[in-house]
């Protein structure tokens, strides 16, 4: 309990970013639409978002290593707070795909800092506690931030500066710490093609994560609007989606550490085309059944990117940990960056609906590449322990060397 208190700084300023960064992207969307964006260019968002987010991750762990932790914590909160409150002042789809970039800058710097800093305070005894804190404070920071979508009014100035008020504030909780600043390790070296050596299965498991989450975050306010759901019932959409990811990790854990891996990708990818086909029939019904179409739909997908990881984890070893990380982040930004722009287009081309069949036809994919990847190569005897995986930073795969190494 005295750790987790001592890391209270870094869990407040990560609750604080949370909600800030994640209320941007649903406002983002819905403010898009009030002032006349069409819907790609409200998909051009949501991937500047993860271009930014991509750049930040690589970006600083060297600017860490120039400036120190709290100097870069400030330069990325800085960064994130003009973009958001840039928005009212500049009403143009291009410039706001800028600024989104800039606040996905900020994440990816910020969340580096914060996992850094974590990093260094972590031991053998306490890494469980710690890291389960961690998860508890991601999840809830996430689903309050979708929560905040049923109280800002779009395409308003008090809206965009609330957000970035949380912003600023979250460099307060970690300037004011007084626990030491850790030593800046070196940063990982980028080698995309070392996941796809590992594990194609796990490579197209992150992409297919990166497609289907971003999809479904930057442009499900899009669809909501399409199918007739208030405001409200948006932050509701969108909560139901991650309350189902937060109830699946511990089951879907079970069933990794269990039975084979590929076959548990194969059943969440088939749990996603059923959740998908009944988003689908369900759009036009109830807010009720569009709300546990996205429960269902969050159960079958969120834990995809742990379980592919988890399964190229059991293939690295412990001095591949970080670069194989890495190079899971790049594969899940491919994704990221290119999914809300295409759904944005689908939609606008062929109707909501497109959004459901597209991350559909994504998981059928990934299933059959399962199915063919199990009869290339057998199972493993030994595995990894699977662990719930935030997609944050690169920093993550120091954590998981740690967890190899002990």
């Amino acid at each position: 309990m005295r750790l987790i208190i001592s890391l209270a700084a870094l869990f407040l300023s990560t609750i604080l970013l949370q909600l800030s960064s994640g209320g941007v992207a649903p406002l983002d969307a819905l403010s898009g639409i009030q002032g006349g964006f069409t819907t790609t260019e409200v998909g051009i968002l949501g991937s500047s978002h993860f271009l930014g987010f991509f750049v930040g991750c690589w970006w600083a762990p060297r600017l860490m290593g120039d400036v120190g932790h709290s100097r870069a914590f400030a330069v990325f909160t800085a960064l994130g707070a003009i973009g958001i409150l840039a928005h009212m002042m500049w009403v143009d789809p291009n410039a706001w795909a800028v600024m989104r970039a800039m606040t996905g800058l900020c994440v990816a710097g910020c969340y580096t800092v914060i996992e850094a800093w974590m990093n260094a305070r972590l031991t053998k005894s306490n890494r469980g506690r710690v890291m389960g804190a961690y998860r508890i404070v991601d999840l809830g920071g996430s689903l309050a931030a979708q929560m905040m979508i049923s109280v800002l009014e779009p395409a308003a100035y008090l809206s965009y500066n609330l957000l970035a008020i949380l912003c600023c504030a979250s460099i307060l909780p970690l300037a004011l710490t007084r626990s030491s600043p850790p030593e800046t390790s070196a940063a990982p070296r980028l080698r995309p093609m070392l996941a796809v050596r590992l594990s194609p299965l796990a490579a197209a498991g992150v992409i297919t994560s990166g497609l289907t989450s971003s999809s479904f975050r930057m442009v499900g306010p899009v669809y909501g609007l399409e199918v007739g759901l208030s405001a409200d019932q948006i932050a509701l959409f969108l909560s139901s989606f991650i309350l189902g990811g937060a109830a699946a990790q511990f089951p879907v854990g079970w069933l990794a550490d269990k039975y084979d891996r590929r076959w548990v990708l194969i059943w969440l990818s088939i749990g996603a085309i059923l959740t998908s086909v009944g988003s689908v029939t369900l759009g036009t019904g109830s807010p009720g059944a569009v709300f546990a179409a996205a429960f269902l739909f969050g159960i079958c997908t969120i834990p995809i990117f742990s379980v592919s990881t988890a399964h190229g984890n059991d293939f690295a070893q412990i001095e591949e940990m970080v670069e194989l990380s890495a190079a899971f982040m790049f594969l899940y930004a491919i994704g990221a960056i290119a999914s809300p722009l295409i759904s944005a287009a689908l939609i606008q081309a062929y109707g909501p609906a497109s959004l459901f069949l597209f991350i559909a036809g994504a998981h059928v994919i990934l299933s059959g590449f399962s199915l063919f990847r199990m009869r290339r190569r057998p199972t493993l005897a030994e595995r990894t322990d699977y662990e719930y995986t935030p997609r944050t930073t690169f920093i993550l795969g120091r954590l998981m060397k740690r967890r190899r190494d002990e």
